[in-house]
């Protein structure tokens, strides 16, 4: 039953991470930032909070991962996908460089979300190049 369904909505791995992803940085923004902020996300960020409020970069996650995530649902636009993976990678981004800044300026213990949000920016780049495995039918059969 669902092989039959994820072969006539064409199931892609890479749009699947699109939608899951997606969905997860508009939560974030949601609830992590623009709802219940936590202490040490808002004192790293004191660097970029001095121009623009938190709620405001809430917002962005927000918005950044609907985009990511409507992305997902375009079949065979890899425009579309595209941008879908550049709205995952900018916010990680700014994320990654805004605690590196706070880690090598006020708060050193900015370190670790500075080197987890860099990994996972590399990341999203990284899926962002990948091709979706063949159809069944056009794999190698195995020996």
């Amino acid at each position: 039953m669902l092989g039959g369904v994820a072969r006539q909505w064409g199931f892609s791995r890479r749009r699947a991470f699109l939608i899951t992803i997606g969905i997860g940085w508009a939560l974030y923004g949601g609830l992590g930032i623009i709802n219940d902020p936590r202490y040490g996300t808002a004192r790293g960020l004191s660097g970029i909070t001095q121009y623009v409020p938190l709620t405001a970069l809430g917002w962005m996650w927000v918005i950044l991962g609907t985009t990511a995530a409507l992305a997902g649902l375009a079949i065979n636009c890899p425009r579309v996908q595209a941008l879908g993976y550049a709205s995952l990678a900018a916010p990680a981004g700014l994320w990654a460089g805004v605690f590196a800044a706070s880690a090598a300026t006020s708060f050193p213990t900015a370190v670790g979300s500075a080197c987890g949000w860099g990994a996972f920016t590399i990341g999203v780049v990284l899926v962002s190049g990948m091709d979706d495995p063949p159809p069944p039918q056009f794999r190698k059969k195995a020996r």
